[in-house]
C-alpha cells in the first residue's frame, strides 16, 4: 500500500466544498481544510502511485475552485 499527501490551493471561498467532495473520493483517506500556504490537505490510499496518480488526475484536479496542487509521496 501506497500513501501520499497533496495540498490543494482553492479558489476564494470554495475550500470546505472541496473538501467535502475530496472526503467522498475513494482512494481519500483524509482530507482537511488548513490555513497557510495551501487550502486544503488531502492523504491518499492506494496500491501503487499510479492509482494515487490517477485519482488526483481524475478526481481531484477537475473539481471547480481547485488550483495549484503538490503531491508528496510517503517513501516508508
Amino acid at each position: 500500500m501506497v500513501h501520499a499527501y497533496a495540498t490543494i490551493d482553492t479558489a476564494t471561498g470554495t475550500a470546505e466544498g472541496v473538501c467535502q467532495t475530496l472526503r467522498d473520493t475513494d482512494g481519500v483517506v483524509e482530507a482537511h481544510v488548513i490555513a497557510g500556504d495551501f487550502d486544503v490537505m488531502v492523504e491518499f490510499a492506494g496500491e501503487n502511485t499510479q492509482e494515487i496518480l490517477a485519482t488526483i488526475t481524475e478526481s481531484v484536479r477537475p473539481l471547480e475552485g481547485v488550483g495549484a496542487t503538490r503531491t508528496y509521496v510517503c517513501l516508508d
